[in-house]
């Protein structure tokens, strides 16, 4: 897939950081987080084959592996050699496995939510979620996400963010949706991130898609990451907690 075919913002000037944003997430994910860095960095916000505003590729179907193949032609077409990398959801097996295939081009990585490799039974919540899709639409996904991956006291409290997560699933196309949950489906556990690459984890504590045991889990194998659970907030790290997610990207950048 050639790379210009990634609906790509690019803001900013300094060192490159690319973010990666989850299923039934787009570049606009990381727009607060992006005018908080801009001043002193180089933001490449894609959006994702078949997500948001990027078609589906011709030839095959989407996978962790491709999305991959995707960022690095994009960083090769922007002449970026290194660039920190920036994860949420499934962006975060996205951003693993390109810090574990391509080490030379990524000099920090931060996870937001970071998932486990998916179950037998999560894999196959994901196939069923494709097969709905298809059939029914975005618009019978939407409420459960809103319903079952943003914490209470977000719904309660910032309407505004659950307003925006109903908003950003209810405009994926589809069957770039489907496919992506069928890339989940499929994925398996990355190879881990080199030792010598500095590592920063971020979740909430009512995270239930990627819980504060699956970051502290990294965070051990790596052997020299930060994590930090963020009280009260669920799996849409950036919109849930923007301020505080925000302060520790540019501490870690």
């Amino acid at each position: 897939m050639a790379p210009t075919t990634l609906t790509t913002e690019i803001q900013g000037d300094g060192p490159a950081v690319l973010m990666i944003h989850g299923l039934g997430g787009t570049s606009n994910f990381y727009q607060i987080q992006t005018d908080a860095l801009t001043d002193f960095h180089t933001v490449i916000r894609p959006d994702l084959a078949g997500a948001g505003r990027s078609p589906l590729p011709d030839t095959a179907a989407v996978s962790i592996a491709s999305h991959v193949a995707d960022l690095i032609a994009l960083l090769d077409d922007l002449k970026v050699d290194r660039a920190a990398v920036i994860g949420h959801s499934m962006g975060t097996l996205v951003a693993r496995e390109l810090a574990a295939t391509h080490p030379d081009r990524i000099t920090k990585v931060v996870l937001l939510g970071a998932v486990a490799e998916p179950t037998d039974a999560g894999r196959q919540a994901q196939r069923d979620r494709a097969a709905t899709l298809r059939a029914q639409g975005t618009g019978v996904v939407a409420p459960g996400v809103v319903a079952n991956a943003l914490s209470e006291r977000t719904r309660q409290d910032n309407p505004l963010a659950a307003a925006l997560v109903r908003e950003l699933v209810m405009r994926q196309p589809a069957e770039g949706y489907a496919q992506n949950c069928e890339a989940l489906a499929a994925a398996g556990a990355p190879a881990p991130v080199n030792p010598a690459t500095p590592l920063l984890l971020i979740t909430g504590t009512e995270d239930k898609v990627g819980p504060a045991a699956v970051s502290e889990e990294l965070a051990q194998a790596h052997g020299n990451a930060s994590v930090h659970v963020i009280d009260g907030i669920g799996h849409w790290t950036a919109l849930e907690a923007p301020a505080e997610v925000s302060r520790l990207l540019r501490d870690f950048l």
